[in-house]
């Protein structure tokens, strides 16, 4: 196996791929020299820094880049990390919104890395986490625009027309979000370590507050700042969307709910502090119910029931974190950040079960 970075090559967002995600380089060279142009420079390799579950790795044949995602090792989800479904949607939408990433090639051949993947292009750009990068500090009215960039454009991908671009068949709407709920209640079962009767109260309490759905879009499923590529230069200009791999047809309200769940204010009680994902407690940022009305107004939806949505996305992502949790105590994921996820499942919770008892009953 060569080794992971060429000389002289450095990537201040790429770091060396971790253990337990290592590619065989002659496996990747063989597999995509030929079938993708530009490789016949020297290989490299390196992961982005970012994400906890699906790998994503930087390919570079000599000054030529590509970027290939795909699931992580052992036994997963039902449904989950789905590399067959992602390539597809970004297939179909890299034409008509401008955030999705061309992609080239899909492998479903897990005989090859170990896992269907596919490869799509590099874009360039940052990617905000939890701290606003020092050079963007004390910039209120960047924020401001940032805030809009991001409702914004979620409101334009909803107001595609998914027959038009083929994605008709990506899900079922009808029923999706009852659909949704008894679908997590079973894969918070299938993921608990230990008992947390919150979760399953909230499960119940969602079952029983089922708003009426809106007309169905697209859905991306995972909307949030760090799936975001920004312009340096302007980082209110988006310049990709990442992780569509649970993209599908649904509620667009689902979308909205998911955003505001990562989306922390400085007046927020410590639980909720304590799961900020993003630097959206500087001042500047909207507040989350700046971000529903501005969504209301371009997208002309009824949000009066977002609090449900809300507490749907909180109570969900519990699930997630503690599926990720699994993933590190088996070994699946050797990944440091994930060790306090039990924690932070029991934050979530509270969040959740904080927001639907602030819901009016529909």
């Amino acid at each position: 196996m060569t080794s992971n970075t060429p000389p002289g090559w450095t990537e201040p967002e790429t770091v060396s791929v971790r253990p337990e995600a290592v590619l065989d380089h002659a496996v990747v060279s063989r597999f995509l020299r030929g079938r993708l142009p530009n490789t016949d420079g020297p290989l490299g390799i390196t992961q982005f820094a970012g994400g906890h579950a699906n790998l994503t790795y930087l390919v570079r044949f000599g000054e030529h880049e590509y970027v290939l995602r795909r699931p992580p090792s052992g036994p997963l989800a039902a449904g989950a990390y789905d590399m067959a479904r992602e390539f597809r949607v970004l297939s179909a939408l890299w034409p008509v919104y401008p955030p999705a990433c061309q992609p080239f090639l899909f492998c479903d051949d897990a005989s090859v890395l170990g896992a269907p993947f596919f490869v799509m292009e590099r874009r360039r750009g940052l990617v905000i986490h939890k701290e606003m990068p020092p050079q963007y500090l004390n910039r209120p009215d960047l924020y401001r625009r940032l805030s809009e960039a991001l409702i914004d454009s979620l409101a334009a991908f909803h107001a595609i027309d998914y027959q038009a671009v083929g994605l008709e068949t990506l899900g079922k709407p009808e029923g999706f979000v009852e659909r949704q709920v008894t679908n997590w209640i079973k894969r918070w079962e299938r993921a608990r370590l230990t008992e947390l009767p919150l979760m399953d109260e909230l499960g119940r309490w969602l079952l029983a507050h089922l708003p009426r759905s809106q007309a169905p879009t697209l859905l991306h499923n995972d909307y949030k700042l760090d799936n975001h590529m920004v312009d340096p230069v302007d980082i209110a200009r988006i310049v990709a969307l990442f992780d569509w791999d649970q993209c599908t047809l649904g509620d667009p309200l689902v979308d909205l709910g998911l955003f505001l769940n990562y989306w922390t204010e400085a007046d927020d009680p410590p639980a909720r502090q304590a799961l900020a994902q993003a630097p959206t407690t500087l001042p500047g940022f909207y507040t989350r119910a700046e971000l529903v009305q501005r969504y209301a107004q371009q997208s002309g939806r009824d949000v009066s029931a977002i609090a449900f949505y809300e507490a749907f996305a909180l109570w969900k992502t519990a699930t997630v974190v503690m599926q990720l949790f699994v993933l590190y105590k088996n070994g699946q994921l050797q990944d440091e950040r994930l060790a306090d996820f039990d924690q932070r499942v029991v934050y979530l919770a509270e969040t959740a079960h904080a927001v639907a008892q602030s819901a009016a009953v529909h």
